[in-house]
């Protein structure tokens, strides 16, 4: 007998995005609460679950890492952080240039009366946290590069072998509970701004911003992975190809975090070894940022134009260097970045404008979270870049001097 082909999770995210929009358009509200309530569940264990999951996937990857795990880190973090100014800074002077052609001050107050329109479950579980995602990362690095520099000399394997068994029993959690479960949060995503009136609110008003942002969302990716291409000899658009599930499946989860264990089999499809995937991975869903700073300067520089507030690349440019950093706390739920950045827009809308609790910043989130997804699968298509730009430079230069000593 002939098994029956099962539905791949590209075409399983695709109809909960569909499913989604159309519950949220002609169900009634009801309805939708019940689904914003079921995706609430998972996602408050999918909260719990993503700060072990980083934990036990970057410790493994850099103690795995036997040589030059110190030097991979480094070179990790300074490739992100440099893509994620980059980005940034290119978004601005992109905005700058086109927007004023096709900015209306009358949207504001539309786009306002979506800030806060989103639908509330009829329950609530709370699962905190052990720790948040930024302890997780340092706790991380603390454990990996001290794991992968004394293991077997001056400690025994005990700590890297229980390590082992954890990361074994997250990778379990993951395969059988999150990533089955990945169409139900989308579906709850996008009831909930199908119903509030997010998407067409804003898109029927500033779609040409949106486009914009696309677009050059679009151009990252592809930069990214023409660099990453050249440098390690791969077809660029091979590499594209490989990355359709993770980007498709941030697309509806609009997490960095929630989208790892499906990056990884996109990074494992594009030749990189498990020991910097393991690494690289989920490391990068921290503190790579490249396709949220891009929404969020595009956003921001927006509503400067609508509410004819001075902007500047000298007061955008401290901003994007400060929120770099600022993010790398932010991975983990749908809006994460923007919430992040909230204490800081004060930086580029002055002191008045900027408060945190005020309706420029209202629209401000309004404006970014409709476009979040987009972000994120930027975000996550430029981790697998860099993935494979550190794959080569392992193989080829950490790995050969190992053997020719």
């Amino acid at each position: 007998m002939e098994k029956k082909k099962k539905l791949g999770l590209v075409p399983k995210l695709i109809i909960a995005i569909i499913l989604g929009i159309l519950i949220g358009q002609f169900m009634p509200e009801s309805i939708c609460r019940v689904i914003v309530t079921l995706s609430g569940f998972f996602s408050n264990f999918l909260k719990f679950v993503i700060p072990l999951m980083i934990l036990a996937y970057v410790t493994m990857g850099i103690a795995d890492l036997s040589q030059g795990a110190g030097k991979l880190l480094l070179i990790t973090v300074a490739i992100a952080y440099g893509s994620t100014l980059i980005a940034g800074t290119s978004s601005f002077l992109v905005a700058i240039n086109l927007f004023p052609s096709f900015m209306s001050a009358g949207a504001l107050e539309q786009i306002a009366a979506t800030a806060d329109a989103s639908l509330t479950p009829y329950f609530s579980l709370s699962i905190p946290p052990l720790f948040d995602t930024l302890s997780a990362v340092v706790l991380a690095f603390i454990l990996g590069l001290c794991l992968s520099s004394m293991r077997g000399k001056e400690m025994g394997n005990t700590l890297y072998d229980a390590v082992k068994d954890f990361s074994k029993i997250i990778d379990k959690v993951l395969h059988n509970i999150i990533i089955p479960l990945l169409p139900l949060y989308i579906l709850g995503t996008f009831t909930d701004m199908t119903k509030s009136g997010k998407t067409f609110a804003i898109l029927s008003i500033l779609w040409k911003v949106f486009l914009v942002v696309i677009v050059m969302h679009l151009i990252c990716i592809l930069v990214q992975f023409v660099i990453a291409g050249a440098v390690s000899k791969k077809n660029p658009f091979a590499l594209i190809k490989n990355q359709i599930p993770g980007y498709t499946t941030a697309l509806g989860t609009q997490s960095s975090a929630a989208t790892i264990p499906v990056n990884l089999q996109c990074a494992a499809a594009d030749g990189v070894c498990e020991q910097i995937r393991n690494f690289v991975v989920p490391l990068c869903a921290n503190i790579h940022m490249a396709g949220s700073m891009i929404t969020i300067t595009a956003c921001a520089t927006a509503v400067c134009l609508m509410n004819q507030l001075p902007i500047s690349l000298a007061t955008v440019i401290p901003f994007i260097m400060t929120l770099g950093v600022a993010m790398v706390a932010s991975p983990g739920a749908p809006g994460g970045s923007i919430m992040t950045a909230l204490p800081f827009l004060y930086m580029i809308f002055g002191a008045e404008a900027g408060d945190p609790n005020g309706p420029i910043c209202a629209i401000m989130v309004a404006l970014y979270i409709t476009q979040d997804s987009f972000g994120t699968a930027c975000n996550v298509s430029g981790d697998n870049a860099i993935g494979v730009i550190v794959d080569m430079i392992y193989k080829k230069f950490i790995l050969t001097e190992t053997q020719e000593a």
